[in-house]
């Protein structure tokens, strides 16, 4: 009873009164095994991190078992290790572990040495660890009993019902233990060993093929080349993977497949096409082959076939993120946007923090422009990615074309905040704050936006503007006389430093009069021979094409474009929308496409604000 009690205390975390009732049983001494449970002690002050007095609990319980006892002296000694591990001393952790592994070695206590080794900095003790690792016997039987020699029917039931048992799950557990301890310490240690972690690496392989994990040397080649990948050693990479280009078919394909990815990167695509061919050929169920065979055939333009090794990709292994992402965006590209909606809605139940997958589902909301639930999903993300400048300002966007300017401000402000550099973002806010007759606030966000773009004259009118509006006469003089320096052939701000100088009977009045009518004559001048060069080469063409109808017309044609371009004086903007990139980086692997918010178009709505914006700019 007490035994129990003492047991739910701890499992409880009420260590001062479990440690009490281990104490009643320990001096009790009716009970002769009493003292074992000094390792039960132990471990409690080892979770409260008191390591001293858990080496003392350890080494009291090791004095109190006999040596028969031998499997429970090692775990003991074990923990004796981890606690000297825990407090720094790693010459007394080395001694407990290295006395495991000459009477009992396993894996965790030869990992723990390698470590402790590694802490001290002794390359050659390294080395011999390493080596005392792999050979630890690993005690599970090899794949060839659950393949049938015979077409027996009793064997072949027998075998199916032993192929995924408990007894299996634990061998697959022990083997992937094994495994993670093998790559982790040759990781750890090789870059030490040796010279260059080049030279330690390969010791680290050659070692494990003389030993019975040799099929874990191919592993490790591989994560030698991603190791130089993090290193951003591509070349190396690149020789290591196409090592393997003679190996077996499952190495082949994992080789392959990285090569593809990297190829793909690179933006070489051919490359790309021919290591994706090669993975997928080496082994058809590779999830990561087919999705980087889909992404090569997206690049091309060819999403119909693109979708179909995502799908199959999927077929092959239904948690593969990447494929069903990809899928999601070869979705978009063929605008079947119902089934893109229901891949990202799958794949945000996987991942339901991923910024990408909310950012996709957002932004196809948006096109089918259902703006509440595009809001809704927003929202989720800045939860995710509160200093994303472009989904508040995206926000702003939606709030404002649903006619709510004070959710509008905060989420443009806020993105502002973040990347005061997005023109478009204020644009907005100086508008906003002289809709409010608040012009002085406005005069901030438009002189940051000259600050942006010094050869765009539009802004340093529009600060101007601002002092003018907010009565500040002579500020607004200065500001026209800078920009006059700045732009001396610009009408409207000639035509306000005369109405400006007029109001406050300033004696340059005549002065700006007299420039103002020379700029006017100068732009009616340059107008008239852009119209009569248009004219002339649009007769031109007439008459070299009078020998038949369709000339006129191609005539006609090329006339209306030429027109449809801007004058010599005025900037040239693309009609096309522009598009804002999301800022994330995908971590989901080599990827079509990179998520994107389309900016909408500007419309006539638009055009109308801007002319509100700029009413002073025009004569009187």
């Amino acid at each position: 009873v007490l035994f129990n009690l003492a047991g739910q205390y701890a499992a409880n975390e009420m260590y001062a009164e479990a440690l009490n009732t281990y104490q009643v049983i320990v001096k009790n001494k009716m009970f002769s095994n009493g003292g074992r449970l000094k390792v039960n002690m132990g471990n409690i002050y080892l979770k409260q991190r008191n390591y001293s007095k858990a080496i003392k609990f350890y080494r009291m319980a090791l004095d109190q078992i006999p040596s028969a006892h031998k499997e429970m002296r090692i775990k003991i000694m074990q923990n004796i290790g981890v606690a000297f591990i825990k407090t720094g001393q790693y010459i007394d952790a080395i001694s407990s572990f290295e006395h495991i592994m000459s009477m009992s070695p396993n894996l965790k206590a030869g990992f723990n040495l390698i470590v402790c080794y590694f802490a001290v900095g002794n390359g050659e003790q390294m080395k011999k660890a390493f080596q005392k690792l792999i050979a630890v016997p690993l005690e599970v039987d090899y794949d060839d009993k659950y393949i049938s020699p015979n077409d027996d029917p009793h064997t072949n039931l027998l075998i199916e019902a032993i192929k995924n048992d408990s007894l299996r799950q634990i061998e697959r557990e022990r083997k992937s233990m094994a495994e993670e301890y093998i790559m982790t310490a040759a990781k750890l240690i090789a870059p030490v060993i040796e010279t260059s972690f080049a030279v330690g690496y390969d010791w680290c392989v050659e070692a494990v093929k003389a030993s019975h994990y040799v099929e874990l040397a191919n592993d490790l080649e591989i994560n030698k080349a991603t190791t130089y990948l993090r290193q951003q050693d591509f070349n190396q990479a690149l020789e290591t993977l196409k090592m393997f280009e003679k190996k077996d078919s499952r190495v082949k394909s994992a080789a392959a497949t990285n090569l593809s990815f990297l190829y793909y990167l690179e933006n070489e695509l051919a490359q790309a096409t021919n290591y994706a061919d090669l993975a997928v050929n080496s082994d058809r169920y590779n999830p990561a082959a087919l999705t980087n065979k889909g992404n090569t055939v997206f690049a091309n333009g060819d999403y119909e076939k693109a979708a179909e090794f995502y799908k199959e990709a999927l077929r092959n292994d239904s948690s593969c993120t990447e494929a069903l992402y990809n899928l999601g965006l070869t979705y978009k590209k063929l605008n079947r946007i119902d089934e893109a909606l229901d891949c990202f809605l799958k794949l945000h139940a996987i991942l339901q923090n991923s910024a990408q997958v909310l950012h996709q589902i957002a932004n196809i909301y948006d096109m089918m422009e259902d703006p509440s639930q595009a809001i809704e999903w927003l929202l989720q993300l800045i939860s995710v990615v509160p200093t994303d400048p472009h989904v508040l300002s995206k926000l702003g966007k939606l709030y404002d074309n649903e006619g709510d300017k004070s959710q509008a401000f905060h989420y443009y402000y806020e993105s502002y905040r973040y990347f005061p550099s997005n023109i478009e973002v204020i644009e907005w806010l100086g508008a906003y704050y002289i809709d409010t007759q608040f012009c002085e606030k406005a005069i901030e966000y438009f002189e940051r936006a000259a600050l942006i773009l010094p050869t765009q004259v539009k802004w340093q009118l529009m600060v101007a503007s601002c002092y003018r509006r907010s009565g500040n006469y002579q500020k607004a003089l200065e500001k026209y006389k800078v920009i006059h320096r700045k732009f001396p052939e610009n009408v409207e701000c000639l035509r306000f430093l005369v109405r400006l100088c007029t109001d406050m009977g300033l004696k340059e009045v005549q002065e700006y009069t007299t420039k103002l009518k020379k700029v006017e004559k100068l732009k009616e001048i340059r107008e008239q021979r852009i119209k009569s060069g248009r004219d002339g080469s649009a007769r031109s063409r007439r008459e070299g094409n009078a020998g038949g109808d369709s000339g006129g017309t191609k005539g006609e044609r090329l006339s209306a474009k030429l027109k449809a371009l801007p004058g010599t004086s005025e900037p040239y903007e693309s009609s096309s929308s522009k598009e804002i990139g999301a800022s994330y980086i995908d971590p989901l692997g080599p990827q079509a496409e990179r998520p994107k918010t389309a900016a909408r178009k500007r419309t006539e709505e638009d055009d109308f604000a801007d002319e509100e914006l700029g009413e002073d700019l025009l004569p009187e």
